[in-house]
């Protein structure tokens, strides 16, 4: 992550029960590479301790302003925050804070900070339905503040209803439009789901199975759908370039994980992007300790195939979905060239659209230049949609969304924009 994507967020944490998930959401911005003050409620701390806060985020953590009290550390903290998350917001917690209290590290943070606040609430469907919670939350949002409504689902104890945290991944995707307001584009109210990199499956815990792909392309893709106004979530395998600031990030490794991932990144989709080179095959047994050199040679290597995630993707694919793009790489051999493979491929995996780059002699691989053909299906017949000459990656990506957005415009209606969906699924580089 590059210092130029650097942020500066402040994690308020109330004292729910829900402050466990909070970790998960310091991770999400830490690994995306912000920097991240907690500022955990006294009340938080009894369910999730210091070190824990401390350890993760890089920074001493403490609930009240007398540590310190020469730097002013609530002015300190919100005069240089780029946002503000507060999660959990318990109903004490937006009480007082509605209230314009200050009696306490987080609520003078609140107070003092000039930049966005987002605020997630969890508590019991009661203290949610209550008219001075439904009170407090309408003064907040009147002053500019960003209030969630809370998740249906299991609560603590045995109780179940409104009042469940909102997923970490929701809380940061709308964090990082707060963090990262997105253009307005022709991709504006769209959600696209992208994936980019190469999966790895263990051979032993220091060994893999791999490829050779840079991520390059797909992060061009997302990079590109986020300048042309889409919500972006990139869900990243190895790559060997910087990750896009302004979309969220979800980090894989193997086969399964991606297609986990992508499944559940692209329930919502407008448009799915299966930009990720995925290892075919994996290692039938996974050795639990590294597989030693000796005098005699290794048992051989049995290999099985991984899930095509694909085929897995077109198969799930909602009702509503009219068209499906696919992205692959292809070589020729004595059976036929690159585009005669990928037009087979083409027909198929039941693909509208085949947008192909030709890898022979590893080149693509790595390389800051791409060259590909946009392939399309009417009928039983393939035609070529498009031509782009080799160029830098970037400017493949931003030719290769003026081929899909108007093939995007065409299956969707002014009144259900989120009806349909387009999915561009295979192998970038």
């Amino acid at each position: 992550m590059s210092a130029r994507a650097l942020r500066r967020v402040v994690l308020g944490v109330g004292g729910g029960i829900a402050a466990y998930k909070s970790v998960s959401l310091l991770r999400l911005f830490t690994e995306g590479g912000h920097d991240v003050r907690v500022v955990p409620t006294a009340a938080a701390l009894r369910f999730v301790g210091e070190p824990t806060w401390s350890a993760l985020s890089g920074h001493p953590v403490t609930t009240d302003v007398w540590s310190s009290p020469d730097e002013v550390p609530h002015v300190a903290i919100a005069r240089i925050a780029d946002l503000v998350v507060v999660a959990p917001a318990t109903a004490d917690l937006l009480a007082r804070a509605a209230s314009g209290l200050a009696d306490d590290l987080l609520t003078n943070v609140l107070l003092t900070a000039r930049c966005p606040v987002l605020m997630a609430p969890a508590m019991h469907t009661e203290m949610w339905e209550h008219p001075a919670t439904q009170h407090n939350v309408e003064t907040l949002r009147r002053r500019g503040i960003v209030v969630l409504d809370p998740d249906e689902g299991r609560l603590a104890g045995q109780d179940t209803g409104k009042g469940r945290l909102p997923d970490p991944e929701v809380i940061h995707t709308v964090a990082l439009s707060l963090l990262h307001p997105v253009p307005s584009g022709p991709l504006t109210g769209r959600r696209a789901v992208i994936s980019a990199g190469g999966t790895r499956e263990p051979l032993d815990p220091v060994r893999y199975l791999g490829n050779a792909s840079s991520g390059r392309q797909g992060v061009a893709l997302a990079e590109a759908a986020r300048d042309l106004g889409a919500q972006v979530t990139l869900v990243a395998a190895h790559v060997e370039v910087d990750l896009p600031e302004g979309v969220a990030i979800s980090r894989v490794s193997t086969a399964a994980e991606l297609q986990q991932a992508m499944r559940a990144a692209a329930v919502d989709a407008d448009v799915i992007v299966m930009a990720a080179a995925v290892a075919d095959f994996r290692p039938e047994v996974v050795a639990e300790r590294k597989i030693k050199k000796g005098p005699a040679d290794p048992a051989p290597l049995r290999l099985v195939r991984t899930v095509d995630v694909l085929a897995s993707l077109a198969a799930d694919r909602p009702a509503a979905t009219v068209l499906l793009v696919g992205f692959a790489a292809e070589t020729g051999d004595a059976d036929g060239d690159v585009l005669h493979h990928a037009e087979r491929k083409l027909l198929a995996k039941g693909c509208d659209v085949l947008v192909v780059n030709d890898v022979s002699g590893g080149r693509v691989f790595g390389s800051p230049e791409n060259e590909v053909v946009i392939l399309r299906r009417v009928g039983d017949t393939v035609v070529t949609a498009a031509e782009i000459p080799q160029q830098r990656k970037s400017l493949v990506a931003h030719a290769i969304w003026e081929v899909l957005i108007p093939l995007l415009a065409s299956v969707s209606s002014a009144s259900t924009v989120s009806a349909e969906r387009l999915t561009l699924s295979g192998t970038s580089h």
